[in-house]
């Protein structure tokens, strides 16, 4: 394994060369707001809600097409004490995996959008976003989602006490299999922050692995941190959002310029 670090757009940007599977990628140090990075943020009002009905014509014919993922091929991460830590997976199959997260807008062709696109993504939940309708996901369980942690308060963990990391870390774990009769093995912690606390954390509540991005998409745009091009076992991060359906769109688009296909982020942590 080896790791460079170089400057891009003004942004630290750490490259890891990954040979052989489980090996955890170097840390891609870019801030929250950045024009590479995107963010993982709660700063969403609730209160705005994007218009609904079905999803029109032209969003439809903006869908792309995938061939069906290929058979996957998990890599096997640590065993403990500490959660892995991902901004990718190491694959050289044609793949790139959808995450979104918080929950705060909940955008009624969500549902719709997942259907018509037939891809799998995974939810990192954030309690606080979701407490008020835990059932609007439930619909986009049915449609392919899969519902993965969060915390409860999306307060930034790195630095915190173990405890405070705890309490955030399984008690979101055990609201969200409250909700939807799962138990998470996925976490993202808030902002994409951790610290060696953190993946201990993840690790005693039972968690697989913790997850940073390689890309981010918000109002329509993705943003890349190295190149202009998702590559294979990239994992792409956007929000619940009011542009929620230009977001999702945007992805599937640059995920198909690639020549890749989405496929589901829990297949590929054994």
């Amino acid at each position: 394994m080896r790791s460079t670090t170089r400057w891009l757009s003004g942004v630290l940007v750490a490259v890891l060369a990954v040979s052989g599977c489980g090996a955890t990628p170097a840390r891609t140090a870019v801030p929250e707001h950045s024009a590479a990075g995107g963010g993982d943020d709660n700063g969403v009002d609730p209160s705005v809600v994007p218009s609904g009905g079905p999803l029109s014509a032209a969003d439809l014919a903006r869908i792309p097409h995938f061939p069906p993922a290929p058979a996957p091929r998990p890599i096997t991460v640590p065993t403990g004490p500490s959660a892995a830590w991902l901004s990718a997976i190491p694959t050289d199959q044609p793949v790139a995996f959808i995450t979104i997260d918080d929950g705060w807008t909940k955008d009624p062709r969500a549902e719709a959008l997942l259907r018509a696109a037939h891809v799998p993504v995974t939810l990192f939940l954030m309690i606080n976003a979701i407490k008020s309708d835990p059932g609007y996901f439930r619909g986009l369980e049915a449609a392919g989602a899969v519902i993965e942690a969060h915390t409860i308060t999306h307060q930034d963990l790195k630095g915190k006490a173990y405890a405070v990391q705890k309490k955030e870390i399984c008690g979101s774990v055990d609201q969200l299999t409250q909700y939807y009769g799962r138990r998470p093995v996925l976490f993202r912690p808030p902002f994409g922050d951790e610290d060696a606390t953190t993946l201990r954390a993840v690790h005693d509540c039972g968690l697989k692995a913790a997850f940073f991005w390689k890309e981010t998409t918000d109002k329509g745009i993705v943003r890349y941190q190295v190149g202009q091009t998702v590559h294979r076992g990239d994992i792409i991060l956007m929000h619940f959002r009011p542009a929620f359906v230009d977001d999702f769109i945007a992805i599937l688009q640059a995920i198909s310029r690639a020549g890749l296909t989405p496929a589901l982020l829990e297949n590929y942590i054994a």
